[in-house]
């Protein structure tokens, strides 16, 4: 239940089956953006591969370009590939995120440093318009607002999609973003 400042506090259940049959018996199919990104093997084949792993959870409605982005925070690294994808779910979020995590997994992810190299990385960004915050989930994702690497792939497919705390759309965010790590399409 949202609170005054319409945030979904979630505890964590014992049942994701439970949570995503009550999601899907209340809410129907939910619209959700998620970055990926990769800069360990073969890129593209990650990204294709991740996305391709994605359709059992739902419909996969959009997906953008590639776009070869310079790392940041950690930048002695290779430079990564992301993309933006709009899936259609009737997942609640909290099975979404264990899903997406079982992708990562499954894909050979591996949690060696923090902000370093990854084969595949899932995040969910945008959740409709709700709003958040429990342990191992934040919706809206915390620093999407701050990454070119994420918004301009987002604006590519979704630049009206709203931002719920920041009140802006992604086309809103990426053009307040000062110039930074280059962002390339491919």
């Amino acid at each position: 239940m949202p609170n005054r400042a319409g945030i979904i506090s979630v505890q964590p259940s014992e049942s994701g089956l439970k949570e995503r049959s009550s999601f899907a018996d209340t809410h129907g199919m939910a619209t959700v953006f998620l970055s990926l990104g990769s800069n360990l093997g073969d890129r593209q084949a990650q990204l294709r591969e991740a996305i391709r792993r994605l359709e059992p959870l739902g419909r996969v409605i959009s997906v953008s370009s590639f776009y070869e982005t310079e790392p940041v925070e950690v930048t002695d690294q290779p430079w990564f590939l992301n993309c933006a994808v709009a899936l259609e779910t009737n997942d609640a979020p909290q099975q979404l995120m264990a899903e997406i995590l079982d992708i990562e997994k499954q894909m050979g992810r591996k949690r060696v440093q923090n902000k370093g190299p990854r084969s595949i990385d899932l995040d969910i960004l945008l959740f409709e318009d709700r709003v958040i915050e429990s342990p191992g989930l934040n919706i809206p994702h915390p620093a999407m607002q701050e990454r070119r690497f994420v918004l301009e792939p987002l604006a590519e497919i979704a630049p009206a999609a709203w931002h719920p705390v920041l009140r802006k759309n992604v086309r809103e965010l990426l053009d307040a973003l000062p110039v930074g790590p280059a962002v390339r399409k491919i």
